[in-house]
């Protein structure tokens, strides 16, 4: 493990990526006291298929009926209770 100042570290910088990038472990403190450390951002993985399940869902007869309790909840009336009278 490497441990460097604020100061060092701004002077090699480049090589200190580097060396991170390489597996080294740096660490970089102020006033002999670590701050922050230096690690490598993670290589982004394949690509993931779009449309891996595509065709493997199903719809149940009435899902897209209207649930009257659910609509109770929401607008305290449902859809099939008659709405209220709004004054004319």
């Amino acid at each position: 493990m490497k441990v460097l100042n604020i100061h060092q570290a701004k002077t090699h910088l480049s090589r200190l990526i580097e060396e991170a990038v390489a597996g080294e472990t740096v660490v970089v403190a102020k006033a002999g006291k670590p701050m922050v450390q230096l690690v490598p951002v993670a290589a982004a993985g394949a690509a993931r298929p779009l449309g891996l399940l595509a065709g493997q869902g199903k719809e149940l007869p009435g899902c897209w009926d209207p649930d009257p309790e659910l609509e109770e909840s929401f607008y305290g009336t449902s859809e099939l209770a008659p709405a209220p009278k709004v004054a004319e």
